[in-house]
């Protein structure tokens, strides 16, 4: 090997940091970095096209960056002749081209991609370095260590682990206020006309125009809404986006980070994920400068808590619980549900006006927030019984910020309880009673939220309680719910096979998905 002989960096899509791993104290004479736009990651799941759109237009706008900060690119389009469809082939290829010394590379984000990087050493005619992705505040050996003898992993007291870690929100050893969680105070329902300061739009400049042409073209029959697209694409916009939350958004986030209203895709929410999560924005500093925005007096605790909970309590915590349950957690069906996914999944067809308000604006936005995940998409995928793997699928497919490590087990185990609990404490179940109280969905939807059965009756309500009768073995020991278990007895068995039929009746109306939708 030539004395010469460079280090080859292969950059994946949701690595698009400065101050990635391996890209760190190199010398850019002494290295060329590869980054690759691969057929397998558009299809293993039919992405929505906003997200292929955005993920390709980041690359090649990173790219653009290190070549002008004098890094040696060798960049690979979809549409080059010889592309080799993987990452595999992709760095084959590259390592034919420049003949390096060695390839280093940052470890993957998803199980799948990092069994394939495990394979280079065996494949390649160089040495393999796989490095940690130290841009995550827990490590998987770390949270390892942390769940090991634990009867249960609750993200609450990994939460204040990391908390302590980070100082973040401290006051000594003690949390800032007195209490470790404002989750209480997060609750607000929305007030009438309850509106938020639109959040920026970015318009597509000529490298996102020509991905767009390529994605319309190439994946025309992917689901979603490709225009308008107004995404952030380089970290220059993700920072104006995050200086226009923390600005305009953060101090009403706590009160209404749970509010649905009918048409407000966003809300307060600050629509960072996709930013953070493709490597533009570092979690650490938009926490600090939440914090900062408290310690200024120009946002409340319950709004920067509930922030700050998200990045270094959820999502370190669920990427933590993906590593240690994959690949089995992807397979995990406790519940044993197998209903196909209905179709207005995919068409937001149908006459819940809850379901097609969050459908319609996930088509529109590649985007949902987390409440209409979780308790009007997902609840209704719980109480339906639903085929986990279907799900799954879905959530993947049409989400901009959605890559498995997080989608997975917020999915599989937060939404369909289909771990059997090892993430959450009891299944996210809910009537129509919670939609109604959170949102103002009910008030002009077809079905009537104070209905309990029969024509007409909100389908959430029966269902509720259909799903409670099905899991009677398993979930009545659990003291959330057991509680619950004895409204129902006392309802009598007259009103409980009202219940049961009604429920039925509606499932019997829906029609499944059609195939080739996701996959």
């Amino acid at each position: 090997m030539p004395s010469d002989a460079p280090v080859l960096i292969p950059i994946l899509g949701d690595q698009l940091s400065r101050s990635l791993a391996s890209l760190r104290g190199r010398d850019k004479g002494d290295t060329v970095v590869v980054m690759m736009e691969v057929w397998d990651e558009t299809t293993y799941v039919k992405h929505h096209k906003q997200k292929i759109a955005l993920v390709f237009s980041a690359m090649r706008h990173f790219a653009a960056e290190l070549a002008e900060a004098g890094w040696r690119v060798d960049y690979v389009k979809l549409t080059d002749a010889d592309n080799a469809g993987s990452f595999t082939g992709e760095v084959a290829r590259a390592i034919e081209r420049h003949s390096p010394r060695e390839v280093r590379v940052v470890e993957a984000g998803e199980w799948r991609v990092q069994q394939a990087l495990e394979e280079w050493a065996d494949r390649f005619p160089c040495p393999v370095t796989i490095l940690p992705d130290d841009r995550f505040l827990c490590s998987k050996s770390e949270f390892a260590d942390w769940a090991e003898g634990r009867k249960a992993l609750r993200m609450e007291y990994f939460y204040r682990e990391m908390r302590r870690k980070t100082g973040l929100l401290m006051d000594g050893e003690e949390p800032e206020g007195g209490q470790w969680n404002c989750d209480s105070e997060n609750r607000k329902p929305p007030k009438e006309r309850l509106e938020a300061p639109e959040r920026p739009l970015f318009e597509p400049d000529a490298i996102t125009r020509e991905v767009l042409e390529l994605v319309g073209e190439r994946f025309a029959d992917h689901f979603g809404d490709l225009e308008p697209f107004h995404w952030p694409v380089t970290r220059a916009e993700a920072v104006q986006a995050a200086d226009a939350f923390f600005a305009e958004r953060l101090p009403q986030f706590g009160d209404y980070q749970d509010a649905m209203v009918h048409g407000q895709d966003d809300l307060f929410h600050s629509m960072l994920s996709t930013s953070i999560n493709l490597g533009h924005l570092d979690p650490l500093d938009l926490c600090r400068r939440a914090e900062a925005e408290y310690r200024a007096g120009r946002a409340p605790l319950n709004a920067v808590e509930g922030f700050i909970r998200q990045l270094i309590g959820w999502r370190e915590y669920v990427r933590g619980f993906y590593w240690r349950f994959m690949p089995g957690l992807a397979e995990d069906d406790a519940l044993a549900a197998d209903r196909p996914l209905p179709e207005f999944y995919w068409t937001g067809e149908t006459d819940m006006r809850c379901l097609a308000d969050c459908v319609r604006s996930t088509k529109a936005n590649a985007h949902a927030h987390h409440i209409q995940r979780l308790m009007v998409l997902g609840n209704f995928a719980l109480l339906a019984g639903v085929e986990p793997k279907a799900v799954q699928d879905w959530y993947l497919a049409v989400y901009a910020d959605a890559y498995e490590w997080v989608e997975l087990p917020n999915v599989s185990a937060m939404v369909l309880y289909a771990d059997g609990g090892k993430l959450a404490s009891k299944p996210y179940a809910a009537s129509g009673n919670y939609i109604n109280r959170m949102s103002n969905y009910c008030s002009e939807c077809r079905y009537s939220v104070s209905q309990k059965t029969g024509e007409g009756a909100c389908p959430f309500n029966a269902l509720y309680w259909r799903f409670m009768d099905r899991h009677r073995k398993r979930l009545e020991a659990n003291p959330r719910i057991g509680p619950i278990y004895r409204n129902w007895d006392r309802m009598g068995e007259e009103r409980q096979r009202e219940y049961l039929a009604s429920a039925d009746a509606f499932l019997a109306t829906l029609e499944p998905a059609r195939e080739g939708w996701a996959r």
